[in-house]
């Protein structure tokens, strides 16, 4: 119970925000260079030559889509979880005018029930995985400390260390999941999101001129936009066979 306000930081450190600390700054920049020449691997094998055979063909797609599940280049950090949950950051809402991180706790109140569950479920798998990611680090700590003097009890730590190198890919698995689902909130409720805000709906040429005004507001800047007041939701309208309501 006390470690978990501390739960968006025990993520983070896993992401790889580790440039406000000395030590870490240094070997961040170290996998961001991996990340990086990991990336260009990925570009290569993606360019697969239109007569190359079944296989080629078979591990150029597979690397087109890990590049389109990672975030640009400018953009990467040093881990692996880290990318995948930025990937989602910065494209769920771009793609439509939004920004991703400021308009995001304003849309997810708009999240449909069966969807909500599914973010909610997706959400608490990547936690329980960083949570036993950073328990299993620390016991193989413990265990370091503890049978330095003892050879024949060292597999202990070797097993600690290679459950947390599983949890921490159950990790990025879920956060490859939870990314994917910023995308279909912002597909489904963007324009939920525009009705709640009071809003006039957008016409397919307007949409991306009024989302990145949005934006714009979310940031702090003043941007004049009209406002409609009165939903125009099914379940708030009097239909002509409903009874009045009182």
């Amino acid at each position: 119970m006390l470690l978990q306000p501390f739960q968006v930081r025990a993520v983070r450190v896993l992401e790889g925000y580790w440039d406000r600390w000395p030590v870490t700054a240094g070997l961040a920049g170290v996998l961001m260079e991996f990340q990086r020449r990991r990336g260009q691997t990925l570009a290569d094998r993606a360019d697969a030559a239109d007569d190359a055979g079944p296989d080629a063909q078979r591990v150029a797609a597979d690397a087109s889509r890990r590049l389109e599940a990672a975030p640009p280049a400018h953009a990467l950090l040093p881990t692996a979880l880290g990318n995948a949950l930025r990937a989602g950051e910065l494209s769920a809402g771009e793609r439509y005018g939004l920004t991703t991180l400021s308009s995001w706790p304003r849309i997810y109140p708009q999240v449909s029930a069966p969807l909500a569950q599914a973010l909610s479920s997706a959400r608490d798998m990547l936690d329980t995985a960083v949570n036993l990611c950073h328990a299993f680090l620390v016991c193989a700590g413990v265990m370091m400390a503890a049978f330095y003097d003892e050879p024949d009890e060292w597999w202990l730590v070797a097993l600690a260390l290679v459950l947390a190198a599983v949890a921490y890919k159950g990790a990025v698995v879920a956060a490859q999941a939870y990314a994917g689902l910023m995308h279909v909130v912002y597909d489904l409720h963007r324009f939920d999101l525009v009705d709640a805000l009071h809003h006039p709906l957008p016409d397919r040429d307007g949409e991306w001129a009024l989302f990145q005004r949005l934006s714009d507001r979310f940031a702090g800047r003043r941007v004049n936009l009209p406002y409609v007041h009165g939903s125009s939701r099914p379940d708030e309208t009097d239909g002509p066979d409903q009874p009045e309501k009182v």
